[in-house]
């Protein structure tokens, strides 16, 4: 009975729901018919708006799946950590970069989430503007990415928690908003 205590809890579900969000952020559309820039910042920004949609979903559900929703959520971190010294980032900046990107996650979900939550296309947008183009903005792919999340936003809204839960995550589809008309 006591070893029972010490035993690790198989983390597959969580791992693989990480695996889809990334999965759905690097599809190449979003990188073409979006003009996402194809850098690591650009990367980060797409990972960011899906798992702040995913975990918008999963808020307000009970306490197990907030349980769930922070283990994925540190397997996000680990995944940032582990990316930046692959990239040759020094063991005393890893930390220090980690941070910002927790800051960068935070204040993105903080401007997306009120424009998700109240259909704003305009105001998603803007937000997207600012964080994935801040270079070159890039006006009518922004509001046709605003158009995906908030699709995205709905379509997840409608699946049970199970399902998002063993990482059958129903997504828009991107390549039906690449072209639309604005």
């Amino acid at each position: 009975m006591i070893f029972g205590l010490f035993r690790r809890r198989n983390r597959d579900a969580e791992h693989k729901v990480y695996c889809e969000i990334v999965a759905q952020a690097r599809q190449p559309v979003f990188y073409s018919g979006f003009h996402v820039p194809d850098t690591i910042d650009g990367r980060f920004d797409l990972i960011v708006a899906h798992a702040v949609l995913y975990f918008r979903r999963m808020r307000g559900e009970g306490k197990a799946v907030f349980e769930f929703t922070q283990y994925v959520f540190d397997l996000f971190f680990q995944d940032m950590d582990a990316s930046l010294r692959e990239m040759g980032v020094s063991d005393t900046r890893v930390p220090k970069k980690v941070k910002v990107m927790g800051e960068a996650f935070y204040g993105r979900a903080d401007v997306y989430n009120p424009a998700i939550d109240s259909g704003n296309v305009e105001e998603l947008a803007a937000a997207l503007g600012r964080n994935v183009y801040p270079d070159n903005p890039e006006p009518i792919a922004q509001t046709r990415l605003a158009h995906y999340i908030l699709e995205s936003a709905n379509r997840l809204g409608a699946q049970t928690v199970e399902d998002l839960m063993s990482g059958q995550i129903n997504w828009a589809d991107p390549e039906a908003f690449r072209d639309l008309p604005v």
